[in-house]
C-alpha cells in the first residue's frame, strides 16, 4: 500500500524516481479504507530532506498512511523557505483536538543546551503531555529521545567529549520482542550526536525497557508503556550521504570534528559511504508501524487516550 502524501509535496517526486510508491491526496481519496494517521513533528533544521529521509522509510509498507506535518509556534525555521512551511505544516494549535495513529518526534541540533535553556521547551514537552492521550504509539528519534526520557523520566543526559558520529554495530534483547521482528542479531545504525543517556539512569526507571545497544555507541533503543513510547538515540532514517553531508559541513567551518566511524569504505573519505544501515532501517519502521501502531489503534481514532 502507498503512503498518502499532501498534493506537491517535494519529496513525491524524489521517492518516485526512487521507484517508492507514494500517493498524492487526490487519488487516495477515491480509496475506501482508513489509512493510518502519522503526525511528524519535524524540529531538524532542514525539513524537506528530513521528511524525504522519513517518507521514504514508512512509505515502505503494506499499510496505507495519511501523514501530516506539524510545526512549533514559538519556533520559527530558518532554513527551509517560508511557502514550504505555510503549505505543508501545521502549527500543534491547529491539530491538538486532533487524534493520531503515531507520531514521529524528529531529533534538533540542540544536545549541548540545557533541556529549559530550548527556546520552545515548553510547547515542546506540552506536546509529549497531548501525545499520550491523544497519540497510540510515538517515536522520539536522537535529541528528541533525550528530550522525552528527561521530561516523562527525569532521566538525564550526558555531554560527550567527542561528537558520536558514524555506524555503529548494535544488539538486540535476548527476548522475542516485536520491533525487531525478522532482525539479524547484530545490525548497523547511524548516529550523530554531542550527548548520551546511560544505561544506569534508564534501569532506575520502573516501565522503562533498554531493547538495543552498542558497545560503542551506549543505549540505542528503549521502550516505555508497553511500545507506546519508543526511545531512539541514534537515526535509522539517515540517507546514505546523510553522514557525508554533516562531516564536510563541520570542516568547512573549521570545527575539530573526528571523521564518522565505520562510515566510508575503508575509513577513506575520498570513497563512497559503506550503506549497511537500510535493509533493518526499513523493517524497523515497518515493525513500528505494523506491530505498535496499526495492531494496537483503534478503528474509531476518538478511542484513543
Amino acid at each position: 500500500m502507498p503512503l498518502k502524501l499532501p498534493d506537491k509535496l517535494p519529496a513525491i517526486e524524489i521517492l518516485k524516481g526512487e521507484n517508492i510508491f507514494v500517493m498524492d491526496t487526490s487519488r487516495a481519496t477515491s480509496q475506501d479504507i482508513r489509512p493510518l494517521r502519522i503526525v511528524v513533528l519535524n524540529l531538524m533544521p532542514l525539513k524537506i530532506t528530513t521528511e524525504t529521509d522519513l517518507i521514504r522509510l514508512i512509505s515502505n509498507t503494506p499499510l496505507q498512511i495519511e501523514l501530516k506535518l506539524m510545526k512549533l509556534r514559538s519556533h520559527t525555521s530558518k532554513n527551509t523557505p517560508v511557502e514550504h512551511m505555510r503549505v505543508f505544516y501545521k502549527d500543534f494549535e491547529y491539530l491538538r483536538d486532533e487524534k493520531f495513529d503515531g507520531l514521529i518526534v524528529t531529533g534538533a541540533p540542540l544536545e549541548q543546551m540545557q533541556f529549559e535553556e530550548v527556546s520552545y521547551w515548553d510547547e515542546l514537552t506540552g506536546i509529549f503531555d497531548w501525545a499520550r492521550t491523544h497519540v497510540t504509539s510515538t517515536l522520539f528519534i536522537c535529541w528528541a529521545a533525550q528530550a522525552a526520557l528527561y521530561h516523562y523520566y527525569g532521566v538525564p543526559k550526558y555531554p560527550l567529549e567527542h561528537k558520536m558520529s558514524g555506524i555503529f554495530r548494535h544488539t538486540t534483547i535476548n527476548e522475542p520482542v516485536p520491533i525487531f521482528r525478522g532482525f539479524d542479531d547484530e545490525f548497523w545504525a547511524p548516529h550523530s550526536r554531542h550527548s548520551e543517556v546511560r544505561r544506569a539512569d534508564i534501569e532506575r526507571v520502573d516501565g522503562l525497557k533498554i531493547l538495543s545497544e552498542s558497545d560503542e555507541a551506549g543505549v540505542f533503543l528503549v521502550s516505555g508503556r508497553g511500545g507506546r513510547e519508543f526511545f531512539m538515540t541514534g537515526h535509522m532514517e539517515y540517507s546514505p550521504l546523510t553522514l557525508d553531508t554533516e562531516y564536510r559541513r563541520d570542516l568547512g567551518k573549521g570545527m575539530d570534528i573526528d571523521m564518522p566511524k565505520h562510515y566510508y569504505r575503508d575509513d577513506d573519505p575520498t570513497k563512497q559511504p559503506l550503506d549497511r544501515w537500510r535493509a533493518h532501517a526499513n523493517l524497523f519502521y515497518s515493525n513500528w508501524l505494523n506491530y505498535y501502531v496499526y495492531q494496537e489503534t483503534p478503528y474509531n481514532l476518538q478511542e484513543i487516550g
